[in-house]
């Protein structure tokens, strides 16, 4: 039974925080989704979806921060499933790290292609730097916003052909796409490459842009995502195009 009117997110970390800071991120996030509106809860795990717990079956979006190479196949078929029947999915950085454990890509292939992409490398220009997020295209995840720069990690990625490129970086060998999404039977998918630690996850673009993403895939309209999502970074309460 659901309790609430308006939309919930659940932030969900996963993995080792060998090369990734999972409570940085956990803590990060839900203060960023809590910003777009959204009462957001914590989780660690992603062992939660094929038995649902009520609060895991509540949320209307996740939001993903994984560093694992482990997501077992029933627990990808159900996630899936959640998603195709109509719930958000919003997914960042390292939670595409498919293909490199046991069984190879075929062990992952539901997640592979529920979130539209995974991690091939860092390519040849160094693991991290700073680089330009350059929008294009028109959508409401990135609609009110400007082209940014961040200190982030490069990530080369291999991506799908239903996946809707929404920003991109300058890479040696061209551009490559920091931000997506698709479609996924009734559910909404936005992935984004971007959020490696806290140099990210203060940057204002990258809040910008998950503050959208989430209320995106959580099935808010257009008009509330501008309202909702841009109230913070202008401070009291003001909104793009006027007072609010």
């Amino acid at each position: 039974m659901k309790l609430r009117r308006s939309p919930s997110a659940m932030v969900i970390v996963d993995g080792t925080d060998i090369h990734h800071d999972l409570i940085g991120a956990a803590l990060a996030l839900q203060e960023i989704v809590t910003e777009a509106g959204l009462p957001t809860a914590r989780a660690v795990g992603m062992e939660r979806f094929a038995d649902l717990t009520p609060a895991t079956a509540e949320a209307d979006v996740y939001v993903v921060y994984r560093s694992s190479i482990v997501f077992h196949p029933r627990e990808q078929q159900a996630l899936s499933d959640l998603v195709a029947a109509g719930k958000g999915l919003v997914v960042l950085h390292a939670s595409n790290l498919f293909g490199f454990g046991e069984g190879g890509l075929e062990a992952d292939r539901v997640a592979f292609e529920l979130v539209g992409s995974r991690y091939l490398s860092h390519g040849t220009s160094g693991s991290e730097g700073r680089f330009d997020v350059r929008l294009c295209g028109d959508h409401p995840v990135t609609r009110h916003m400007e082209d940014f720069g961040i200190d982030d990690e490069f990530y080369v990625l291999e991506y799908g052909p239903d996946v809707r490129v929404l920003a991109e970086r300058v890479s040696d060998d061209g551009t490559e796409p920091v931000l997506y999404v698709r479609d996924h039977g009734e559910g909404r998918v936005c992935y984004s490459a971007l959020g490696h630690d806290a140099r990210a996850w203060g940057n204002p673009g990258f809040r910008q842009l998950v503050r959208q993403a989430t209320l995106w895939a959580a099935g808010v309209g257009e008009d509330e995502i501008m309202t909702w999502s841009t109230r913070w970074p202008l401070g009291n309460g003001k909104i793009i195009g006027g007072a609010a």
